[in-house]
C-alpha cells in the first residue's frame, strides 16, 4: 500500500481515541448496483469516476473476526491462506495501513462468506467492509458509517456501500483527497422489492473485476459514454426509489448493467465474464418480460444474474426460474 494511502488513513484517525479489546468481530451485506461503479479516476484511493447506487443483499455477505497474534494468519471459510495467495496478500496490504497507529502487531483474520467468492456477487465489497468493521470493534475506535464508508473503500471500492443496509448511494466526489467520496444511505420502506440471486457459476473470476475497469477504461471507445448514462440512471433510479416506481428501476437499472459489459466488449482484449448458461438467462428474462411477467435483470462483474422483482410476482418468478434465491433488501 502507498504513502498516499497511509496518510489518508491516518488523518480520519487523527484524534480517535482506543480502546482495544481481545476479538473483534463484525458483519457486512454484501450489495448489487442497480447503478453500477465501473472506472476509478484515481486508482491509489479507489475514487470512482461516476457515483452509484445499490441494494444489499440482506443476510448474504461475510462475517470476520479479527484478533491480535504473535503471527499473520488468515483464514477463509475454515481454510487457512498462505500468505503467498493473492486473498492474503489484499488484507495483509490493507491491514498494513493502520500500522501506523496500532503499532507493529500481527492479525489472526477469519473471514466467512455465505456467498460465491469472486465470483461476480460483491464478495471483496462485503469483506472490506466486514474487515473495517471488525477492526473498529477490536480497537474501540467508534468511528461513524462515513468515517468506515472511507476507509473500506481503500480495500475494494465497493465496500464504501456494504457498511450500509438497504439502498445505498456512493458520492464519487470532486477532492483529490478523497475526503468526499463516500456512502451514504436512502431511506426507503421499500419493503415489496425483491432480489433473486440466480447462481450460474462459483468459480473465481478469470480477470479480477479491478483488473477488467482497468483495461475497459484504457482501451474502450464506449467507455466515454459511460459517466454521462451512470449520472442519468442514477438520478432516475433515485426517483423510481422514491416513488417506487418498480418499472423504471428495473429498466434503469437493466440497461445500465449491460451499459456497462457493453464497455467491457469493447475494450482490448474484450472482457466476456458471461458464460453460455448467463446469456440463456438473460434470453429467458427476456423472453418472461415479453409474456407480461415484470421481471428485470441487473449482473456484475462477473457471470452470475441478479433478478428484480416484487412481492407480487414472486411465486411466479420462482417457477420460472428454479433454484432462485430470494433476498428482502427492506427488512
Amino acid at each position: 500500500m502507498s504513502e498516499i494511502q497511509s496518510q489518508y488513513v491516518k488523518k480520519i484517525l487523527r484524534g480517535v481515541g482506543t480502546a482495544p479489546v481481545e476479538c473483534g468481530e463484525a458483519f457486512a451485506p454484501s450489495n448489487i448496483a442497480l447503478c453500477k461503479y465501473w472506472g476509478k479516476r484515481d486508482p491509489v484511493l479507489n475514487l470512482p469516476v461516476n457515483s452509484s447506487l445499490s441494494v444489499s443483499l440482506g443476510k448474504l455477505g461475510t462475517r470476520t473476526a479479527v484478533r491480535f497474534a504473535d503471527r499473520n494468519r488468515i483464514e477463509l471459510n475454515g481454510k487457512e491462506v498462505s500468505p503467498e495467495d493473492t486473498f492474503a496478500v489484499r488484507i495483509l496490504e490493507f491491514l498494513q495501513l493502520f500500522f501506523p497507529m496500532i503499532g507493529n502487531v500481527h492479525f489472526d483474520v477469519r473471514t466467512a462468506n455465505n456467498i460465491p467468492t469472486a465470483a461476480g456477487l460483491a464478495s471483496s465489497a462485503s469483506g472490506f467492509a466486514a474487515l473495517v468493521l471488525a477492526l473498529d470493534n477490536l480497537m474501540g475506535w467508534g468511528l461513524d458509517r462515513k468515517q468506515l464508508s472511507m476507509l473500506a473503500r481503500l480495500g475494494s471500492g465497493s465496500a464504501a456501500r456494504s457498511v450500509y443496509d438497504g439502498f445505498v448511494c456512493w458520492h464519487a466526489g470532486t477532492r483529490k483527497d478523497g475526503r468526499d467520496s463516500f456512502a451514504e444511505p436512502i431511506s426507503s420502506d421499500w419493503k415489496e422489492f425483491r432480489i433473486g440471486i440466480l447462481e450460474i457459476s462459483k468459480d473465481w473470476k478469470p480477470v479480477s473485476s479491478r483488473a477488467g475497469m482497468k483495461r475497459t477504461v484504457e482501451t474502450s471507445e464506449l467507455y466515454r459514454s459511460w459517466p454521462r448514462q451512470a449520472a442519468d440512471d442514477l438520478e432516475m433510479l433515485r426517483l423510481a426509489i422514491a416513488d417506487k416506481d418498480f418499472p423504471m428501476l428495473g429498466k434503469t437499472a437493466e440497461n445500465n448493467a449491460l451499459a456497462m459489459h457493453a464497455t467491457m466488449l469493447s475494450a482490448w482484449p474484450p472482457l466476456i465474464y458471461w458464460q453460455p448458461e448467463t446469456i440463456a438467462q438473460i434470453h429467458r428474462v427476456h423472453q418472461v418480460r415479453s409474456e407480461g411477467l415484470d421481471v428485470y435483470l441487473t449482473i456484475d462483474a462477473g457471470p452470475n444474474l441478479k433478478l428484480l422483482f416484487t412481492e407480487e410476482t414472486e411465486k411466479l418468478v420462482k417457477s420460472f426460474f428454479p433454484g432462485l434465491q430470494v433476498i428482502c433488501p427492506i427488512d
